[in-house]
């Protein structure tokens, strides 16, 4: 088996983290989510809870400026930071998973990468984020909106394809029809089958 980069973009409540936590563990490869913040901090000296504030921002253009292209924004300077961190993962001949962070447009070009990307339908989303996050149905509702709405101005801003649009992945999958357990077999043999 040649390298393998599994790329998961997610709608939040489908379920994306878990299924990607899954696949890492079923083709015994490392995940890079969280992990990026932790490495992140230890090479700048900020503290993991200072990188998760800028984490998968979009930076706000009215407090900063590029310079001869370079950016005084902490948001753009941590994820060009991670972009980096995975660029170099994958030119190493690693196989991985990575979580968001563009991957599937960032990696563009490797091989081995297989982009996914999990959506679910609302209902199913607002039940799961209410039972993993303890919040009531109005308050999972907002939560969903205001996440998704991040992901989206932070992955449209590092991109030039819009978030969740179909053409950027190999495979968009909704996990409400078979559910986590079934997506995960499904995307497993996919993936078995390009990497062949």
């Amino acid at each position: 088996m040649g390298q393998l980069i599994i790329s998961v973009g997610r709608e939040f409540g489908s379920g994306g983290r878990v299924i990607a936590e899954e696949l890492a563990k079923r083709f015994d490869i490392p995940i890079y989510d969280r992990h990026l913040i932790t490495e992140i901090a230890e090479k700048t000296g900020l503290s993991p809870e200072e990188i998760e504030k800028y984490n998968e921002n979009p930076k706000h253009r009215i407090f900063s400026r590029n310079v001869r292209g370079y950016s005084n924004s902490i948001e753009d300077n941590i994820a060009e930071m991670q972009f980096d961190f995975i660029r170099k993962k994958a030119e190493s001949g690693e196989s991985f998973v990575v979580v968001g962070r563009c991957s599937e447009s960032k990696l563009k070009g490797f091989d081995g990468l297989v982009s996914l990307f999990i959506l679910a339908d609302t209902d199913k989303k607002i039940e799961r984020v209410m039972k993993v996050y303890e919040l009531d149905e109005e308050q999972a509702k907002e939560f969903i909106i205001k996440k998704d709405k991040k992901r989206k101005r932070y992955h449209n801003y590092h991109c030039s394809g819009d978030w969740g649009d179909s053409r950027l992945y190999d495979l968009c999958i909704n996990s409400s029809r078979l559910g986590i357990d079934g997506t995960i077999d499904i995307l497993e043999n996919y993936i078995k089958a390009r990497n062949k």
